[in-house]
C-alpha cells in the first residue's frame, strides 16, 4: 500500500510516497481503507524531529497523521463494526510509527466513529484530532454554563472548534482575530473579538475586567495570556507550558492521546456536526504525491480550515 513517509528528519522535502505492507487488524481493531487524512501541525513537528525520541525504536519509514476518514475493509475479532461502514478515526502515530496518511490503517475499534450524516469523507477527516483536543481541553477546564472562555488562534482549526464547542457548552466566548478574520470569528460564534497578537492577554482583560474563567491557548502564546485569567481560573495548553503560573491559575496540559479511545466523545462530535453546532472546514486537498506542498502551505500560516491528503 502507498503512504506518505519519511526515513530521516528534516524539511518537507524528506516526505515521499512509500510502499508499506498492508496491516492486519488484531482483536478489538479494525482496518480502514483511507480516503482522506488531514494535515496538522503535529505532522510537521513529527517530520522535523519533534517526536524523535518516541520513534527511535520504531522502524522507518515513519508516517504522520492523526485523523482520517474512509471505509472499514476488515474487522478484527470482537470489534463491533462492519465492512463497508464509512467512518472517521483518531490515530496515534507514536504507537506503531504509522499514522493516518496511509492507504490502509489499523486502529482500535474504540478510536472510530461514523462520519457525520451529510458530510463527505474529506470533510469528516478534519474533525477527530482537533475537535477531540478541544473536547479534552473543555473537560479539563470544567467551566459551567454562563462562565467565560477566552480562545487564542480563534480563526484556526483548534480555535474555531473551541469557539463552537464552547458555545455548545453554554459558555460566553471571547476570542482573538486579525482584521481579515474578524468576521469569520464572529460567524463561528464569538461574543467578543479582540485584536490578535502578543498582547492579547491584556486585550482580553480589558474586554473582561474581572478576568475570564478559562482560556484555550491554541495560538501557543504562552505565559503572557495569564493576564487574561481571573484568580483561580484555568489555562489549557496544547504544548508544554514554558514558564510559571500565578494567582492560583491551573495550567492544564492537553494531550489528545488521552482521548484516542474515547469513542463516546468522538461520537458526540459527530452529533454536534449533524446538529449544526460544529462546522467542518476544508482549505484544500492534495494527492499523496503533493504532501510536501500541503505541509509547506500549512507552515506558511494563515490557513483557514484544514489541508487534506487524499488517496
Amino acid at each position: 500500500m502507498r503512504a506518505v513517509g519519511f526515513s530521516k528528519f528534516g524539511g518537507p522535502e524528506v516526505l515521499e510516497v512509500v510502499e508499506l505492507p498492508v496491516p492486519v487488524p488484531g482483536p478489538g481493531e479494525v482496518r480502514i481503507k483511507v480516503a482522506a487524512a488531514a494535515v496538522n501541525p503535529t505532522d510537521t513537528g513529527m517530520r522535523s524531529g519533534g517526536r524523535a525520541e518516541a520513534l527511535k525504536d520504531l522502524e522507518p519509514p515513519w508516517v504522520a497523521g492523526m485523523d482520517a476518514a474512509g471505509v472499514i475493509d476488515e474487522v478484527g475479532a470482537g470489534a463491533d463494526w462492519r465492512v463497508g461502514d464509512e467512518v472517521m478515526a483518531v490515530v496515534v502515530p507514536a504507537r506503531t510509527g504509522r499514522g493516518a496518511q496511509c492507504e490502509q490503517i489499523v486502529v482500535p475499534a474504540a478510536s472510530v466513529a461514523r462520519i457525520p450524516a451529510g458530510s463527505s469523507l474529506v470533510e469528516a477527516s478534519t474533525l477527530p484530532m482537533n475537535a477531540l483536543t478541544v473536547r479534552r481541553a473543555l473537560d479539563l477546564l470544567a467551566l459551567q454554563p454562563g462562565q467565560t472562555l477566552a480562545v487564542t488562534g480563534a480563526a484556526g482549526a483548534v480555535g474555531g472548534y473551541a469557539i463552537q464547542m464552547g458555545k455548545a457548552d453554554g459558555l460566553r466566548i471571547v476570542a482573538d482575530a486579525s482584521p481579515k478574520d474578524e468576521a469569520l470569528v464572529h460567524e463561528l460564534g464569538a461574543d467578543v473579538v479582540v485584536p490578535r497578537g502578543p498582547e492579547v492577554g491584556k486585550a482580553f482583560r480589558e474586554a473582561v475586567p474581572d478576568g475570564v474563567d478559562g482560556l484555550i491557548d491554541a495560538a501557543l502564546i504562552g505565559p503572557s495570556v495569564l493576564a487574561a485569567i481571573r484568580d483561580g481560573g484555568g489555562l489549557a495548553v496544547v504544548r508544554p507550558f514554558q514558564g510559571e503560573t500565578e494567582r492560583d491559575i491551573t495550567v492544564h496540559r492537553v494531550a489528545v492521546s488521552d482521548y484516542a479511545t474515547n469513542q463516546a466523545a468522538l461520537d458526540r462530535l459527530r452529533e454536534q456536526v449533524e446538529q449544526g453546532a460544529v462546522t467542518l472546514r476544508v482549505a484544500e486537498t492534495f494527492p499523496a504525491e503533493k504532501a510536501a506542498e500541503a505541509q509547506e502551505k500549512l507552515a506558511a500560516g494563515g490557513v483557514r480550515g484544514r489541508m487534506v491528503i487524499t488517496f
